[in-house]
């Protein structure tokens, strides 16, 4: 059921904050995408969840899009957001855009307005790049698959 983003109920919640059902959703989300679709066997549940933020977007009791908020120190130097993913049935109507744009907000809102450095998969380097991002690393292998730091410099 694909479903407009503006109809989405946003939340940004922190771990010690969630309902059980809603980690549930949130794991269950990232390992279809990130195991399952992607084909990618890797270690999802890294101890980095306890200390972050999740920022996720709800049509009714359904994830349909996500994103994990790190501060400054837990994956780099400058705040970050990763584990970004958007729910297969809710795909190709604009929710990916609302996503990141609201996962920039979100790190400003809760870590304050300062650079937030993330790891990209390669092949999406123009989306982020649409956003302000600037690749600042060489091409790196994550878990298979190509990968590359970029920064969103505050202005």
């Amino acid at each position: 059921m694909n479903v407009s983003a503006n109809l989405l109920n946003w939340q940004c919640t922190h771990f010690r904050q969630l309902l059980p059902l809603e980690l549930y959703k949130i794991m269950q989300l990232r390992n279809a995408v990130f195991v399952v679709e992607q084909n990618c066997v890797f270690q999802d549940a890294d101890n980095k969840d306890t200390e972050a933020w999740h920022l996720c977007g709800w049509h009714n009791e359904v994830l349909a899009a996500y994103a994990r908020l790190l501060s400054a120190g837990i994956d780099y130097p400058e705040i970050s957001f990763g584990r970004v993913v958007t729910n297969n049935d809710h795909r190709k109507n604009g929710i990916g855009k609302i996503l990141l744009q609201k996962s920039i907000e979100s790190c400003w809102q809760v870590f304050g307005p300062q650079n937030i450095k993330i790891g990209a998969q390669l092949y999406l380097k123009k989306f982020y790049e649409s956003f302000g991002f600037t690749q600042v690393s060489d091409i790196y292998l994550e878990d298979g698959i190509e990968h590359i730091k970029m920064l969103l410099f505050l202005k």
